[in-house]
């Protein structure tokens, strides 16, 4: 049976190419807010994360109709980070609409995800967007889609996608390039007549794939997915197979669907409807709900490994407990292993020490995400620098490589591929880009790439910007020289002055401001040189009835560094940690004490 009646579409492109612009444009159109009413901007990103950084983290519902059609959408990430948010979704359903800037034309996350879909034989819907933004070249950007398309093994079917031009900014949709459009209806038309309706048996027993977990504070786990057959009502007693190969039979006490931004209770659903179901205790992503009378698990979409290791420590500096309210590792252990259950792609394992845990994740944005939420939650921990994930095939080491791609403007060329070239990284195609700056693709190992971005930054005044993705497996490539400064790190306990800070920023670059507490052992700068440098920041001018003209002017103190914990993060070294709290990230010695470091140091340089 075909339901002409419903379409399930996700959106998918790379970062900021206006994925949910575009959904807040077809919502607005289609009546799903007042016309008085003050809608926020990016409407779908709720997470308070996602709105301070204008990026979408977690994947979300919604749904709009169309001449009595029900068009059900999914918002995705567009960062690589976050492509198990992408993969999962991808079951639930027929078709995809994949989002190209017209300026940036196909960027790295847009393979990533479309790749998936392609895989999966997801019905392609392309849509050009921000064609105000500029001129550009039409004939080149759908020459690159196709390419894309070929290179990546679309069928004949996908192969023949159509193309809706758009500027979801300004709120229109066109299927001829150079109209000025009216509304979103040409795109909507679209994917009524391009993505195809579900298909399925409705008369046969349940079958139902949780792909995605939500929590509501009154009502406990929510299971979400698409019925791909048979029809579930609100009341029903079910079977759910279990990821481990175990059954349970439950209860439906709630059945939600989605209208707008809003889930709506209903009494029953049925094939290719996107339904929530609530009232069933551990549920879990990956999970099948059948009819209690013919039960038969369905396969979960495969969902790639993680690519970087970190260690979440329960935090043990001199500060530990000042400003957190969950401190404990009881209290650490717990959370970690709820995140694990609605993120796909991150895993938790339990080390020797009960106070420490290895967490896996697809990059630093993924897991510096989870600590960021942490410390929003009220956690203290601490945690070590990011490690690449290696593994061994055929006999032979293998190293995660990433597939990146850098935009500078011209006159940086030349200061960023000598950067790149020192980290391995081996130089795919280079291009201009019509205005101005130049488009450089590498293959680069991921561990080289731990650490750039601050660099980038700083050798490209700030005009460089880069994406990368995970790209497959290599042999290891050698070791690299991955930070080329030192630490300056404090000496004794106490608070900072303007006296110890100045005598300290001719040598280091400072992360700390006066009148700071402080402990031994604490990263308070960047050495200026190779080796780590002890330095008093709490040191006192003495007081004596000596006076001399001039020694008594102002001290004039370079304004510290303000450090985020992405680039926390990227700027330890491997024996250091950083301490993350409710109020403050500061930066650490794993090894407090100085005179303990210097015995360390100088037993490993004689063995060496």
């Amino acid at each position: 049976m075909n339901r002409q009646d419903i379409r399930n579409i996700a959106i998918i492109a790379h970062v900021d190419h206006g994925k949910t612009t575009l959904v807040d444009k077809l919502l607005k159109q289609n009546g799903v807010f007042r016309t008085n009413e003050v809608v926020a901007e990016r409407v779908m990103d709720s997470n308070d994360i996602e709105k301070e950084r204008g990026i979408t983290i977690l994947a979300k519902n919604t749904a709009i109709t169309y001449n009595g059609t029900k068009i059900n959408i999914i918002d995705t990430p567009g960062h690589a980070d976050f492509g198990g948010e992408v993969e999962r979704i991808l079951s639930m359903v027929d078709g995809v609409l994949l989002l190209v800037d017209a300026i940036e034309g196909c960027m790295p996350q847009t393979r990533y995800v479309l790749k998936k879909a392609l895989g999966l034989n997801k019905k392609v819907l392309v849509v050009i967007n921000k064609i105000d933004k500029g001129e550009f070249d039409s004939n080149e950007l759908q020459e690159q889609i196709m390419e894309l398309f070929l290179e990546l093994g679309a069928n004949d079917d996908q192969f023949d996608f159509k193309i809706i031009y758009a500027s979801a900014k300004q709120g229109w949709a066109t299927e001829t390039l150079g109209e000025t459009g009216v509304d979103m209806e040409p795109l909507v038309k679209a994917i009524l007549s391009e993505i195809p309706a579900p298909q399925g048996e409705v008369d046969d027993g349940l079958q139902l794939l949780l792909c995605n977990i939500d929590y509501d504070e009154y009502v406990g786990r929510i299971g979400i997915g698409k019925v791909n057959r048979g029809t579930i009502k609100s009341g029903q007693m079910v079977t759910i197979c279990r990821t481990d190969g175990t059954t349970a039979t439950a209860k439906i006490q709630r059945l939600y669907q989605y209208e707008g931004l809003r889930r709506v209770e209903v009494e029953s659903g049925q094939m290719g409807d996107i339904v929530a179901i609530n009232g069933i205790d551990e549920l879990n992503i990956g999970e099948t709900v059948c009819d209690t009378d013919k039960v038969e698990a369905l396969p979960f979409v495969h969902i790639d490994e993680p690519t970087i290791s970190m260690m979440f420590m329960v935090n043990n500096s001199p500060f530990a407990g000042k400003e957190g309210k969950f401190v404990t590792s009881r209290h650490l252990r717990a959370r970690l292993f709820k995140e694990v259950e609605t993120n796909v792609s991150m895993r938790v394992e339990e080390t020797e020490s009960a106070d420490c845990f290895k967490v896996y994740g697809r990059g630093e944005l993924h897991l510096s995400i989870l600590i960021e939420n942490m410390r929003r939650e009220g956690y203290e921990f601490q945690v070590s620098r990011p490690k690449v994930i290696f593994k061994e095939i055929d006999g032979q080491r293998c190293e995660p490589k990433e597939y990146l791609v850098v935009e500078v403007p011209d006159n940086y060329v030349g200061s960023v591929m000598n950067k790149l070239g020192a980290r391995k990284a081996e130089l795919i195609n280079m291009a201009p880009d019509g205005q101005g700056g130049t488009k450089l693709e590498f293959n680069i190992p991921a561990r080289c790439l731990i650490g750039y971005r601050s660099e980038l930054l700083t050798d490209t005044k700030g005009f460089g910007v880069m994406s990368h993705i995970f790209n497959g497996f290599e042999p290891y490539k050698g070791d690299i020289q991955e930070r080329t400064r030192g630490s300056c790190v404090a000496f004794e306990d106490g608070v900072t002055t303007a006296y110890g800070l100045f005598n300290a920023q001719e040598r280091c670059t400072l992360f700390v401001g006066a009148g700071l507490k402080v402990y031994s052992g604490m990263v308070v700068g960047e050495n200026s040189r190779e080796d780590d440098l002890a330095v008093n920041v709490c040191k006192t001018k003495h007081l004596t009835n000596n006076r001399a003209s001039g020694s008594e002017e102002a001290l004039k103190l370079v304004p510290p560094r303000q450090m985020s914990l992405e680039q926390c993060l990227d700027f330890i070294a491997d024996d250091e940690y950083v301490e993350v709290t409710p109020t403050s990230i500061r930066l650490r010695k794993a090894i407090l004490d100085h005179s303990e470091r210097m015995r360390i140091w100088a037993k490993n340089n004689k063995k060496a």
